[in-house]
């Protein structure tokens, strides 16, 4: 009749083995969800790196639109500066033509002053050559010349750099003419700058926004797979340290079964060493022979007293059968 499980005598490291099964099923249900972790880090860094990707690509395409804004934009400034200067240079030149005396203390402009002192030495040098002075005054006109020939060279790189439309300052009223209207043309050319850099605006705004948007998109993935690292080391941390103690457990059954492996094998031994016959030792031949000795004797060839009797019978038998007929096997064979 069978037994029962219940009847079956419980494995002497029963609990240890329990105690070992629920450890190691905790550090798989663990290492699975370490591994989950890190799975999720790893989706998360390569979107994260197609996102950056997309960045680095979009940032090329914002310095190509960025430069042509730039273009446009220094084209803005150059024709601003341009109609600033010919205006500059038309006000004075509309104030000389107006007889306009500078006021007490105010800096004569270099433009205006150039242009007077021009015009003067101009005057002089018509005088010197047309008309006969005396000696002295001819000296004085001559010093005058230099004077302000000095003064001119001293001006004329300012004036060079302001002075943006060669006019001839001697028909004022057509040199106004000419400035307002190159004032006038400098004006619409930023103008038609300015219409431009509207255009390309938009797409300058959109061309950040998109870049504003990859480089969050790109810091969100970035902090999800560190937060995701994070887990999983933690996780990791954990499943080494309960590791420790399902080593110690396992150190425990190891010594356990060792031990009754030693009780196994020092078993073995003894039974084998009692098993053994007086071949195999010579311990055990000498208690056979002592054994033997104490019996009555041994004769030789392992014959011992007692073994006399049954030789007799053999003997006896063999004679009988001396006594039996002898059969010719060849006569027979004749007939």
């Amino acid at each position: 009749m069978r037994g029962r499980p219940d009847d079956a005598t419980p494995s002497p490291d029963s609990e240890l083995r329990e105690e070992l099964q629920g450890m190691e099923a905790r550090v798989r249900k663990m290492r699975n969800t370490r591994n989950s972790f890190s799975d999720q880090a790893r989706t998360v860094a390569d979107k994260r790196n197609a996102i950056q990707g997309q960045y680095k690509e979009h940032r090329e395409k914002i310095d190509l639109v960025l430069t042509e804004m730039k273009a446009i934009r220094a084209e803005i400034k150059m024709f601003k500066e341009k109609r600033n200067a010919i205006q500059q240079q038309l006000r004075e030149i509309i104030n000389q033509a107006k007889g306009r005396r500078d006021e007490k203390g105010e800096k004569k402009s270099a433009t205006a002053e150039y242009a007077k002192l021009q015009h003067e030495v101009q005057s002089l040098e018509n005088t010197f050559e047309t008309s006969s002075v005396g000696q002295k005054k001819e000296k004085e006109m001559i010093k005058r010349i230099k004077e302000m020939k000095i003064r001119i060279e001293e001006l004329a790189p300012e004036v060079t750099h302001f002075e943006m439309i060669k006019v001839d300052l001697s028909d004022l009223d057509s040199a106004i003419k000419t400035l307002r209207s190159e004032a006038d043309a400098a004006h619409q050319e930023m103008l038609g700058a300015v219409a431009r850099a509207d255009v390309l605006s938009p797409d300058v705004d959109e061309a950040f926004a998109h870049r504003d948007f990859l480089k969050a998109e790109g810091d969100r993935l970035h902090t999800e797979f560190l937060e995701l690292r994070q887990k999983s080391d933690e996780m990791h941390n954990k499943i080494t340290e309960l590791m420790v103690d399902v080593n110690k457990v396992r150190d425990k059954l190891n010594m356990a079964r060792d031990e009754r492996k030693s009780w196994m094998t020092d078993h073995n031994a003894s039974v084998k060493a009692e098993m053994k016959t007086g071949a195999e030792s010579a311990e055990v031949a000498d208690d056979l022979v002592s054994t033997l000795m104490k019996s009555g004797g041994v004769k030789f060839g392992g014959i011992g007293e007692g073994d006399t009797a049954s030789s007799g019978k053999r003997k006896a038998k063999s004679g009988k059968k001396k006594s039996m007929r002898k059969i010719d096997m060849n006569a027979t064979r004749r007939r």
